[in-house]
């Protein structure tokens, strides 16, 4: 298919960065179309472990052209960095080659690094949990139509004059606050220097897009964070700053979400959340932490040990609905090897009321209660398997009543970090 769409289907971490390398093979274009350095995507290359935030994980197939795109929010410190260290290990970046950057892509500057740290300080019990990376008061600036962008940077006699003028605002706030003034010359000039080596990069990502799928190239669009965590459809306001799926493809790409033949989510085999917010299946006790150890649960871009529990299939399934899912990809089956039994959410409890379907917007959501359905667990290890038909009958059973519970084919099952540790499950293995 030319055009492929890929979206975490539940609180981020899903293993997303493997799925979209593996699917990059056969990509000509990768497309960053949401968030900024909050997010990160984890590739294995053999020995080699790469953890991405603003590249995209196509970066690591050199035929592939990636693109950033105007719906993504860039840190350029953070990003010259993260180049730096993926080309230390071996792989090829160029800015204007395998890398274009939209110019209307907006910038995060220092001030909103700071200003996140401190609004999450002043929410005290009410706290989010962001990254503290920016992200929000970048996208704050976007939505205010006070943001830089990273077209900007080709002409630095305006940008001077565009931080001059922020920086009033800005300054004016953080001394409030007790906080040390930005001086907006001497962010112009390191701002200047450090991102001299990606302007080549400048581009009208959307076009370059637009023009490839018109030509029946193939393009595949790659998602951040996950589906629970959309400012729209997610547990707001413990939620990302922005549409991170179908809803914005369109503005975060630059291209007609019509144009996309097939939206795939990446799920895990379990569910994972970091920060605060609502998380029905959430494990506060030997089971829990057991996930987390077997998965290795620590955030790729903050380190803090992530939440776990039992798999969500009501919260997934909405995920599925507002997706138009064509396909589910489940990841990290091989954490659950040794569990006697494994459960799934199939519905909620309030009180007395039973609901089968996620209540979005509900002010509540805290106060349900999953209702499981409990599957026989197996004690076998997986992940050395190299079909669908070599696992445990009790696995097998357990993909195929989730895909029974979504009503959506689960076609790829991943049972490793690598590459290649992904078993096919066809159609007629389902009969």
């Amino acid at each position: 298919m030319p055009a492929r769409c890929v979206l975490g289907a539940q609180w981020g971490d899903e293993g997303k960065g493997k799925i979209i390398d593996r699917l990059a093979a056969d990509a000509d274009y990768v497309v960053r179309f949401s968030g900024g350095n909050n997010a990160g995507h984890t590739v294995v290359i053999g020995e080699r472990k790469f953890a991405v935030h603003l590249l995209p994980s196509g970066i690591f197939r050199t035929s592939v052209v990636n693109l950033i795109g105007p719906g993504v929010v860039i840190d350029p410190w953070h990003l010259v960095q993260e180049i730096a260290k993926v080309q230390q290990g071996g792989i090829e970046v160029e800015a204007g080659r395998n890398l274009k950057i939209s110019r209307s892509a907006h910038l995060i500057l220092p001030w909103h690094r700071r200003i996140d740290a401190l609004m999450e300080e002043l929410r005290g019990p009410g706290k989010i949990g962001t990254t503290g990376r920016g992200i929000g008061p970048a996208y704050q600036d976007r939505a205010s139509r006070a943001g830089l962008r990273f077209g900007d940077l080709e002409d630095p006699e305006r940008l001077r004059a565009r931080i001059r003028a922020a920086a009033v605002e800005k300054n004016r706030f953080l001394e409030a606050v007790g906080q040390a003034s930005i001086d907006p010359d001497a962010l112009t000039d390191e701002l200047l220097e450090v991102t001299r080596p990606l302007l080549a990069a400048a581009a009208d990502t959307g076009l370059v897009c637009r023009a490839a799928l018109a030509k029946g190239e193939r393009v595949l669009f790659e998602g951040a964070q996950g589906l629970m965590l959309d400012v729209d459809l997610g547990t707001y306001p413990y939620v990302t700053s922005t549409s991170v799926g179908m809803s914005g493809v369109g503005g975060g790409a630059g291209v007609s979400p019509r144009a996309i033949d097939e939206v795939i989510l990446v799920a895990k085999a379990y569910a994972t959340r970091v920060g605060e917010g609502p998380f029905p299946t959430e494990l506060h006790d030997e089971l829990g932490e057991r996930i987390r150890s077997r998965g290795r649960e620590y955030g790729t871009t903050t380190g803090r040990p992530r939440r776990c529990g039992w798999l969500d299939a009501v919260a997934l399934r909405y995920a599925c609905e507002v997706s138009g899912a064509d396909a589910v990809y489940l990841t990290m089956l091989d954490v659950l090897a040794g569990f006697d039994e494994i459960h799934i959410a199939v519905a909620y409890r309030r009180g007395d009321v039973v609901v089968r379907d996620w209540p979005a917007g509900h002010p509540r959501i805290d106060e349900f209660e999953p209702v499981y359905e409990v599957l026989p667990g197996f004690t076998e290890e997986i992940s050395a398997h190299t079909s669908f038909e070599e696992l445990p009958g009790a696995a097998r059973a357990y993909v195929r009543k989730l895909e029974a519970l979504l009503d959506v084919p689960i076609p790829l099952v991943s049972i490793g970090p690598e590459r290649e540790q992904v078993l096919h499950q066809s159609p007629a293995s389902r009969s």
